[in-house]
């Protein structure tokens, strides 16, 4: 026991020697020129970094250098793909490619190695070149660096908010020495470079060194012409518009019922070329299709003349009209109008192809009388003159129906022995008012206005 106890005291003797030795060192010795820094190796791991949202790790999916390439900063490295989004990393460094650490398509993780790094000998050589004194500190996410003498030793120092904010300004290692050298904050200095990069010409333009306007900012920096934005203009609405748009008002009450199909055209439009002849020995210079699908609807509205009929809201009545007065809309120069082809019912299509061509050419002239807009009961659009296929038009109050047809196509079909042929194919949409007609209708009537267009022969019936 007195073997230990003797063993005690010489370990507490030399302990207190010791001290006393290394507080005289402490007080006898100059720190004023010693400086703890960081060795920086020119073999940098350059480390993948948080991209944000959560995500831990991610794919490669295109690498933008090899092992032996020379980079600069913000030159792209390569593209990774998250579980959220594609990114593309850039350098830090200006250096050579020494090493890849992952090939396409390897899962990278946050905080790990992408590549490796020779850097340029200016990136250290700047930042060993300090002398001054005075404290100065350097930190990046990935290569912290300390420089501290004795005026610092045993007192922490504190990274601000403004420090951190100046390390993401975008400037080479040589501005970032000079902007040192004179105490410049690089976050106050008007950038120039690409992307907002700062430039050595900024900081000299900073100080005074160089005259303003100097350097001359990067084409993304410039500022977009200013292309001057005329007033609006108010346009009160009258004539066809004003029409239209009380017409449209009352069709928005309608609850509108839609049916579409196809129809097959190749048949009609041999039909309508061995009748242009004749067409013409009655001053149809043109005869388009038009009076085909108005003859069919006349035809077909005989068999379901819910569909030529109007409704009284106000009375709850169902008006069944005798007269075929088919409304066409026609194009103009003071807007879309809507005259109507009185009894269709009664002419063959030769007679309505005269009457539509009379009313579009008094359309064209301006020469419409109201006469030629009232008493329509059913109407029909041919939206596919100017293209579209499938629409969906609207019903023209008291009106119950409205049918529009599309842009005629060149399409591959089969035919009755399966094989493939070349078939003409135009697209119809109908509508309806739902108070009063039901689907079935809607469709019995659209069968059969198509199969008098996909058989023209049927129109020698009629």
């Amino acid at each position: 026991m007195s073997h230990i106890l003797r063993s005690y005291k010489a370990a507490a003797s030399c302990k207190k020697y010791l001290t006393t030795q290394f507080d005289y060192i402490l007080k006898n010795t100059n720190f004023r020129r010693l400086h703890l820094t960081s060795i920086l190796d020119k073999r940098v791991a350059f480390k993948l970094s948080d991209i944000g949202e959560g995500i831990r790790e991610v794919t490669i999916k295109e690498w933008f250098v090899k092992e032996g390439d020379v980079v600069k900063q913000f030159d792209n490295l390569c593209e990774v793909q998250s579980d959220k989004a594609s990114v593309t990393i850039t350098s830090r460094y200006d250096g050579k490619i020494l090493q890849l650490h992952h090939k396409i398509d390897d899962m990278a993780k946050v905080g790990e190695p992408l590549l490796d790094f020779d850097v340029e000998d200016e990136d250290s050589d700047d930042e060993s070149s300090e002398t001054s004194p005075s404290a100065t500190q350097t930190i990046t996410k990935d290569n912290p660096k300390v420089h501290m003498d004795s005026s610092q030793v045993g007192s922490p120092t504190e990274v601000t908010s403004e420090e951190m904010t100046r390390n993401i300004t975008l400037a080479t290692p040589a501005v970032r020495r000079i902007a040192r050298e004179h105490k410049v904050d690089l976050s106050k200095v008007t950038a120039t470079g690409k992307g907002g990069r700062v430039l050595k010409g900024d900081v000299l333009e900073h100080l005074g060194m160089i005259p303003a306007g100097t350097t001359v900012p990067h084409p993304t920096l410039l500022p977009k012409p200013q292309v001057p934005v005329p007033a609006d203009r108010i346009e009160q609405l009258k004539g066809v518009p004003r029409v239209m748009f009380k017409a449209m008002t009352e069709s928005l009450k309608i609850p509108h019922f839609a049916y579409s199909d196809e129809i097959e055209m190749t048949r009609l439009m041999q039909f309508r070329d061995e009748i242009k002849g004749i067409a013409k020995e009655n001053g149809i210079s043109n005869l388009t299709f038009m009076p085909f699908f108005i003859k069919a609807a006349s035809i077909a509205l005989k068999k379901h003349p819910i569909l030529n009929s109007t409704l009284d809201v106000e009375k709850e009545v169902v008006i069944y009209k005798s007269a075929h007065n088919i409304s066409v809309a026609i194009d103009t120069p003071a807007g879309l109008v809507v005259p109507n082809v009185k009894n269709c019912q009664n002419k063959n299509i030769i007679e309505i192809a005269q009457d539509l061509n009379d009313i579009i050419d008094k359309g064209r002239k301006g020469l419409l009388a109201p006469s030629d807009f009232a008493g329509g009961t059913f109407s029909l659009s041919n939206i596919g003159v100017i293209g579209g296929t499938y629409t969906h038009p609207c019903i023209m109050a008291p009106q119950v129906a409205i049918g529009a047809m599309g842009r005629t196509k060149v399409v591959p079909r089969f035919n009755d022995k399966d094989e493939v042929i070349k078939a003409h194919i135009m697209s119809v949409s109908w509508c309806a008012d739902h108070r009063v007609i039901d689907g079935v209708t809607m469709a019995k009537f659209s069968n059969m206005w198509k199969n008098y267009l996909e058989n023209p022969a049927l129109f020698l019936l009629h």
